[in-house]
């Protein structure tokens, strides 16, 4: 997965990604943290800012990179991914800014339908969410918006790496 991951993105490119248990699973965090390719890393850029208006200006702008990278919550046989997050940071890119969108998943998180993706987001990706959120930050988590993807019109804008095996949750 993260092979296939690395071979999508370009050297030199602009990246971001949203916070993703998937994607350190997979060792993508140790890999923009080595950085082979040369991208522009949105991630780094954004927390070494000290200001808060400037790093909040800077996550705005994160979101439209040429890649943004996430995890999802659940993928419905029927064919909608969905994401959840608390306040759309990770989840912002998804319907049009991202120049393109590389989600990354494993086969745990499909369900039948799209009421089933929505019942596992809150049943079950909120509370080990929340249970990480109050470990890393010290602040409960919450799903403050949902971003439903149901069809791309621009062709090869959306790539969903699907691992057969579980990941994230």
């Amino acid at each position: 997965a993260l092979q296939a991951v690395m071979d999508l993105i370009p050297e030199g490119a602009e990246v971001m990604n949203g916070t993703s248990t998937t994607l350190v699973e997979i060792g993508f965090d140790r890999v923009l943290e080595e950085n082979p390719k040369g991208w522009r890393d949105y991630h780094a850029i954004v927390t070494a800012e000290n200001d808060e208006k400037k790093r909040h200006a800077l996550r705005r702008k994160s979101v439209a990179a040429d890649y943004f990278l996430s995890g999802v919550q659940a993928i419905a046989e029927s064919g909608e991914v969905v994401g959840c997050d608390k306040t759309g940071s990770r989840t912002g890119a998804w319907p049009h800014a991202a120049a393109h969108l590389i989600l990354v998943s494993g086969a745990n998180k499909v369900v039948p339908t799209l009421d089933d993706a929505l019942r596992r987001c809150r049943e079950y990706a909120l509370p080990l969410e929340d249970q990480r959120a109050r470990r890393v930050y010290g602040t409960p988590s919450a799903i403050g918006k949902y971003v439903i993807l149901a069809e791309e019109v621009i062709e090869g804008r959306i790539t969903l790496v699907l691992v057969r095996e579980q990941l994230g949750y």
